[in-house]
């Protein structure tokens, strides 16, 4: 059992929780995952880790509640326990001093994964420019964090309400028409808004990573859920990534997978709304 050490509602519906995971946190590196599952009746779903502390021994997650296990996990109290916690898993960024300008987008939540990788590739001397997209800025998460590890910060929201009004690719365009010698783009969040990015990237030819989370049961590559096409290979983003060239990854498949389960995930929603979550 992993105990849930700290936790507070970011904005409606978007939790920021640490957990009491020392082994996880010793090993941990920028860019990987955990799988966990909230309670003994739970199912396993996929976290990026959004931080860690390896001496106070805990891994931190940003979670919004969109379904059943989301709301089973936010139901847990501070001092409550999560079943099963498991991890590091996945290949960690691939990350040097000599990488140039990188540029990290991050859409919604997907800010929150994006910040350890930054925080170590600035603290490997490379100039860091991150770009946070939101709806609405209320819901806009890690704007802080962001600014302490980038040398520069660019925040768009779909409503306007703070920075540029539009989206992140907004934020892109911004850079490339000021003539920002870019080496890389790193996007994290939606399927929708990390295609946009790589659609925006691929004329400038701009390396781009993007890190996918699709469907996922084991997280070890046996289950084969969460397979992805990636240029002519079927690859696992548990085993193999969660990291991908962008512009090899195969959004619209991806996409497609990700919408095989709604109706599923509808009943199990209601069916938790219905019956309580018993804590």
């Amino acid at each position: 059992m992993f105990k849930v050490l700290t936790k507070k509602e970011l904005s409606p519906g978007i939790f920021d929780c640490d957990i009491e995971a020392p082994q996880v946190a010793k090993k941990a590196r920028p860019g990987q995952f955990i799988v966990l599952r909230a309670d003994e009746k739970g199912e396993r779903i996929p976290l990026t880790i959004a931080d860690f502390d390896r001496e106070r021994g805990s891994v931190k997650l940003i979670f919004q509640v969109v379904g059943a296990s989301t709301m089973a996990l936010a139901s847990i109290p501070v001092g409550g326990e999560i079943q099963d916690f498991i991890g590091p898993l996945g290949q960690p960024s691939q990350i040097s001093a000599d990488m140039g300008t990188v540029v990290f987008v991050g859409g919604g939540i997907g800010v929150a994964p994006v910040y350890p990788i930054a925080r170590a590739v600035h603290e490997l001397g490379n100039k860091v420019i991150g770009i946070l997209g939101a709806k609405t800025k209320d819901i806009l998460v890690f704007e802080k964090e962001m600014r302490s590890v980038c040398d520069e910060v660019i925040i768009t929201t779909d409503d306007g309400s703070c920075g540029i009004k539009g989206f992140v690719t907004n934020g892109l365009q911004t850079l490339v028409e000021r003539g920002e010698k870019i080496a890389q783009v790193t996007a994290i969040g939606p399927g929708i808004m990390m295609k946009s990015v790589v659609e925006a990237t691929r004329p400038l030819g701009i390396k781009t990573i993007v890190s996918l989370n699709p469907v996922m049961v084991d997280g070890t590559g046996m289950c084969g859920c969460c397979r992805v096409q990636v240029g002519d290979e079927t690859k696992f983003a548990c085993v193999d990534g969660p990291e991908f060239d962008g512009h090899l990854v195969d959004f619209g498949g991806l996409m497609s997978r990700g919408r095989m389960y709604r109706e599923q995930e509808a009943v199990a929603k209601d069916h938790v709304c219905n019956i309580g979550l018993g804590r």
